[in-house]
């Protein structure tokens, strides 16, 4: 018997064969050794790991640079640490990291975000009705301008709201967090839809004396429905 392919069918078979096309991604990361902004104060750039994920877009263009901590304190029993932490066990505005804004960008309620350096600080989001359906989840990370935030302790949440508005016109500058649950050895970015690309990657965490990590994953790139 003879089997025959129509020339359209064929074209599907093989290109289902084929991996996904660079084009298919429009954005690309990679792990580099490189020293945090000089703009971070040496309290917090002390904190931070020698190593950064830079973000490009699909041309290869630089469009911002993330530092993480060496280490996250948290508050966590050590079977906490061992069944898997969540953001809420890291204190509220413990900062977190650092990014390098090489070209403007937006961040989760599509405010612009200029070319500089800005602190990482871990927000939750107030549960009023203001906020009702803006996001999926109620946890950030907040940027603020690297210059202006001095020290490494954690603040009341009104002011580092105050600081992170510094960042926009007014309103913190967010960067929303999914869950990390396809955290991997090395940090990735995963499309979660709907526009949105999450860095996920493992965080080294320490409560007291013991040792864990905390997956993350960090909205990159997306934004909230109700943005304008």
């Amino acid at each position: 018997m003879t089997c025959r392919t129509s020339g359209g069918v064929l074209v599907l078979l093989i290109a289902a064969a084929l991996p996904l096309r660079a084009a298919d991604n429009p954005y690309a990361i990679k792990t580099v050794d490189a020293e945090p902004p000089k703009e971070v104060q040496e309290p917090i750039r002390k904190l931070l790991a020698g190593k950064a994920v830079q973000v490009s877009n699909a041309k290869g263009d630089l469009l911002f640079e993330l530092w993480f901590r060496k280490e996250l304190p948290a508050k966590a029993t050590e079977a906490q640490l061992k069944n898997g932490l969540t953001y809420r066990e890291i204190p509220e505005s413990t900062v977190v990291g650092a990014v390098h804004v090489a070209t403007p960008i937006t961040d989760y309620r599509k405010q612009t975000i200029a070319p500089g350096a800005y602190t990482l600080r871990l927000g939750f989001q107030p549960v009023t009705g203001d906020h009702m359906g803006t996001a999926a989840y109620l946890e950030f990370f907040l940027l603020s301008p690297a210059a202006d935030d001095k020290k490494p302790d954690t603040m009341e949440a009104k002011a580092l709201h105050e600081l992170s508005g510094k960042t926009t016109s007014g309103h913190p500058g967010v960067f929303l967090l999914f869950p990390g649950k396809d955290a991997g050895a090395e940090p990735k970015l995963v499309d979660k839809g709907e526009g949105h690309w999450v860095l996920m990657f493992k965080q080294p965490v320490a409560a007291g004396e013991t040792k864990g990590t905390m997956p993350v994953g960090l909205t990159l790139f997306g934004a909230s429905p109700v943005a304008q």
